[in-house]
């Protein structure tokens, strides 16, 4: 299984790295959104975002929005929101745009881990 850590915080894409990974991923990393779509068009076997929402360039909720418009990507790969916006309007915001999932920073590998056996993925 292939993973997608878009975040401009190199500390949470390391953090979610080593999670993955220890979950036997293979895991790619984008710092913002134009990277992000850059790879998943390189890699079109991904089977799972785990997306930040602010980041600069292209933040990640344009991100979805554009990669949900795309019929090859409008119900794969998996998306799960990471980020800090905790309020219940941006997660139905995320949701109604094509996520999956919603978890909110910071977070542990328990919380992930939870998420990936939600969408059956763990």
């Amino acid at each position: 299984m292939k993973a997608l850590v878009v975040d401009d915080a190199k500390v949470v894409r390391l953090a979610l790295r080593g999670i993955m990974q220890q979950l036997g991923w293979e895991v790619l990393e984008a710092e913002n959104g134009k990277l992000a779509m850059e790879q998943v068009l390189k890699h079109v076997d991904v089977d799972l975002i785990l997306l930040d929402w602010h980041m600069p360039v292209m933040n990640g909720y344009d991100f979805l929005v554009g990669l949900r418009a795309s019929p090859s990507f409008a119900e794969k790969p998996k998306v799960v929101m990471v980020t800090t916006e905790a309020t219940m309007p941006s997660i139905i915001k995320a949701i109604s745009a094509g996520a999956d999932e919603y978890i909110m920073k910071p977070f542990d590998s328990q919380m992930v881990q939870e998420k990936l056996t939600m969408l059956g993925l763990a």
